[in-house]
Parts: C-alpha cells; structure tokens; sequence
C-alpha cells in the first residue's frame, strides 16, 4: 500500500517524524510524509497565512517560507489531510470556527481527491501548571481531555470528517499502564540538584531534563508537559498507521530501541485498540 499524507498542523503532529516512517515500513506500507506546520498553529493562524498567501503573490509562508499552502495541496496527488487544533486550545470550543470550515474548504478546493482527517490531540501531563490549583485555566487534565474531545467530536459530526484517536490512546495508556504517573508537589522542583529529575515514569507526554542556561550559564531544569515522548511518539505512529493503513499494529515486530519488547507490545495494544473503539462519527 502507498499513500501521500500532508498534515496542516503544529508539534503535535511533528512528533509524527521519527516513527511513522519506520512502523509503516515494517508493515509494508509506503507513506509520503510531508508537514505544512508551526509550533503551536492555531486553527485560525493557519487560515490567517493562507488569507495572508492568497492576497499576495509573492507571499509564502508554508515550508519555511518557500511555498504557499496551495502550491503544495497542488504538488502531488494527497491521499490524506490532516487538520487539528493547537493543543492550548483544543478544550475551548470557541477557537474552532470558522477556521476549520475556512481550511477544510480551502483543502477540498487545492487538493480535491484528498480525504481530510483530524486528530485528536490530547491532555497534557498531569503535573502541568496549568492543572495546579489556582491557575488559568481553571481546569483538571481529566476536564481538559472532555472538553477536547467533545470539539472534535462536533467537527468531525459538522464537517463529517474521520478522527485519527492519539488522544485516546494517550488516554488508555494512563488507565492501563502497570506503571501510573505520580503527581508531586511543584516544591519539589526548588529542591531537586541534578541529576535528580522528578518522577516521570508512568505517561507518554511529558520529558524533564537539565539544560544550560545560555545567559546563566548554570544548570536549570526543563520540564516539556505537553509533547509526546518517545513512548508517545511509538504510540501515535501506531495509531496513525492502524488508522490510515487498516494495519493491525499489533503484528508489528520494529520496536525502537529506546523502548522495552513489553512496553512495545503494550504500546501497539492500545494503539490498536484506540482506532477500534473510538467512534468516527457521534452516534
């Protein structure tokens, strides 16, 4: 099997870039992977370049500022195109339209024989500043995973549009896992000396690390709660296999050697289980 497949998206879909190739390799299954993204692109980001690349000409945004959206929806025949929303986002029903309508048509016009497909992205880490009590958002990461996956579910109903289910996934790995994730008191971070990190074990989103400080020059520590790791970056290119590809995932033997064959097998379990279970379409 063969398939061209362009996302129009953010981070959530360049962690997409180190296994997808390699997972649809070993199930046989030849993709064309290309990205029209930006960290942190919103719905109505994007659709402000494609208003800013359609009124000039000279103008190109997409691709590091060497093509315009519609020279490459026109480049080759997509078989799939992905939208989604900014993760910081996905939970507030208001930042959906008209953007999303304004893209998918725009997709529909440029790349006519292409199916659009969202992905649903999903929670962050449960150690997030913005799930700790008196924060903005003002939401748990239980709320904040209703809440996204609701926006989809009304997309893909409005626009009947397949869903892609990473967000599930991540879900079910957290419900599943032998191993939880174990909050902790943010006072732990003022007192952890490297190379102490504080506990991770237990999701596939989030990685704390210590860097330099550039202007410093002392060590701090880094804390990403919102992107996949490399648990997370297998699953999601599990589920997106099994879901463009009709793979059963489970079979498949390239297990990335940063992971365990047990956790692996875990992985592409729910991987295949998310894509079976998560609905389409609303019923």
């Amino acid at each position: 099997m063969a398939m061209n497949l362009l996302t129009i998206g953010n981070s959530f879909t360049d962690s997409l870039d180190r296994f997808l190739i390699p997972v649809a390799r070993a199930a046989n299954c030849a993709i064309h992977f290309e990205r029209a993204n930006f960290g942190g692109c919103e719905l109505a980001r994007h659709w402000s370049y494609i208003e800013a690349e359609e009124r000039d000409e000279r103008c190109r945004i997409y691709q590091w500022g060497s093509r315009k959206l519609r020279t490459i929806l026109a480049a080759r025949p997509w078989d799939v195109v992905t939208i989604q929303q900014a993760s910081h986002d996905s939970w507030r029903p208001e930042t959906f339209q008209p953007y999303a309508d304004n893209i998918i048509a725009f997709v529909r016009t440029h790349a006519p024989g292409a199916e659009v497909i969202i992905q649903q992205t999903w929670a962050y880490r449960a150690d997030h500043p913005q799930f700790q009590p008196g924060s903005e958002w003002g939401i748990s990461q239980a709320e904040m995973y209703a809440k996204l996956t609701e926006n989809y579910l009304q997309l893909a109903e409005h626009a009947a549009l397949r869903i892609i289910p990473t967000g599930y996934a991540v879900e079910l790995t957290r419900r599943n896992g032998a191993v939880k994730f174990v909050n902790y008191d943010p006072a732990l971070l003022t007192k952890l000396v490297w190379p102490d990190l504080p506990p991770q074990a237990g999701d596939v989103v989030g990685q704390c690390q210590w860097r330099k400080d550039p202007a410093s020059g002392e060590l701090v520590l880094a804390r990403d709660l919102i992107h996949l790791n490399v648990r997370g970056q297998y699953l999601q290119a599990c589920v997106w296999l099994a879901f463009l590809c009709g793979c059963d995932c489970r079979k498949l033997e390239f297990v990335p050697e940063e992971i365990g064959a047990s956790d692996a097998a875990f992985l592409r379990e729910t991987a295949q289980r998310a894509v079976e279970e998560f609905p389409r379409l609303r019923k």
